[in-house]
């Protein structure tokens, strides 16, 4: 029976933000039954969102009927066509923020979230920082729920059962018995990216006793991910070759994965992955580090070297002579603790 209360969520991009509302989400439907989610997202992102069943999707289309501020107005009526006892804001944005002007005027209630822009800022100025860890966005998509009058215990969360895998992954290598690794050697931007030559070093170590799956977008990623697929028999690229739906069921079976600070170790903590992630000019005080997972799985750049980490939220802003921050971690740190954690969560 479909329910009749609906709350809408609004989190419109990036891949990575999207992937962190999902333990909320679990939070939320196991705690209300009776109330279902309209997710406005991207329609890339919909696979994210599959596991729901009492969760539809509206599709934002910002190249087609949601561009611009008459698209805005088409989005606002069709929304609130819907008739949900509240919004979720989650993103933030000067699109939403127009939106929150719009149903200002209406009865539906609207919360949006808290960024943080001042903590952040200090977090990542120049000089005088004040170098302390801030709230995770996963609390801080869950305070959104606690002010429209949903709060949820993020400690209840239950993570669901692995994928499995269908009949057509009948390659060798999906058989094995082999530990899987997922690697994802790629970001944003360029100040989050561990130096490939080193990452090739991580690759060709980890491949001799695991198989190693490499993940990245296609196009020029795809075709770098395919040199080293050609390089070592245990390496296998996932990129151009399975669909994005695909891809998170490997990941769910993965027994490790290794990130940048992106959207891959989000979604593999989504699925109980334990994630060592590597940071650049980025660092995990921001509240971006993959949700549930401990300390000892972040890997940080020297800042004795590079005071100046973290340069900003997002890694959009590399200081001239911080291109190699990353280049303070050796290869054998993220080895060792890629072997140090498959080791306790396989005791």
């Amino acid at each position: 029976m479909k329910t009749s209360k609906k709350l809408v969520f609004l989190r419109f991009s990036s891949l990575g933000d999207v992937a962190i509302t999902i333990p909320l989400i679990r939070c939320f439907l196991s705690k209300y039954p009776d109330i279902s989610i309209t997710f406005v997202t991207k329609n890339f992102y919909v696979p994210l969102l599959q596991e729901f069943k009492n969760l539809e999707i509206l599709e934002l289309d910002s190249k087609g009927r949601h561009k611009g501020l008459k698209g805005l107005l088409n989005l606002y009526s069709e929304i609130k066509e819907l008739n949900p006892i509240g919004i979720v804001d989650l993103h933030g944005s000067l699109r939403t923020n127009i939106l929150r002007f719009l149903f200002f005027f209406s009865s539906i209630r609207y919360k949006k979230i808290y960024k943080g822009r001042i903590e952040k800022k200090l977090l990542t100025r120049k000089s005088n920082k004040v170098l302390v860890p801030l709230i995770h966005v996963t609390h801080r998509y869950g305070e959104v729920l606690r002010k429209i009058g949903f709060p949820v215990d993020l400690s209840d969360h239950e993570y669901p059962l692995k994928f499995i895998l269908p009949k057509k992954f009948n390659n060798s290598f999906f058989n094995s018995k082999l530990k899987w690794i997922g690697i994802a050697p790629f970001a944003k931007h360029v100040g989050k990216i561990y130096p490939l030559d080193l990452t090739q070093k991580v690759i060709s170590f980890l491949q001799k006793e695991n198989q190693v799956f490499l993940l990245g977008s296609d196009g020029d990623e795809e075709k770098k991910l395919q040199v080293w697929e050609k390089a070592y028999s245990n390496v296998h690229s996932l990129a151009g070759k399975y669909s994005f739906s695909d891809q998170l069921k490997i990941i769910s079976n993965l027994d490790i994965m290794v990130s940048m600070d992106s959207a891959n170790g989000h979604i593999a903590t989504n699925y109980d992955i334990p994630v060592i992630t590597i940071w650049g000019v980025t660092h995990p005080y921001a509240g971006f580090s993959p949700w549930n997972q401990t300390n000892e799985r972040s890997i940080l750049s020297d800042r004795s070297l590079y005071p100046l980490i973290p340069t900003s939220v997002y890694g959009n802003i590399c200081p001239k002579g911080y291109e190699n921050c990353m280049r303070t971690i050796p290869p054998e740190k993220i080895i060792e603790t890629v072997r140090k954690t498959m080791s306790q969560t396989s005791s």
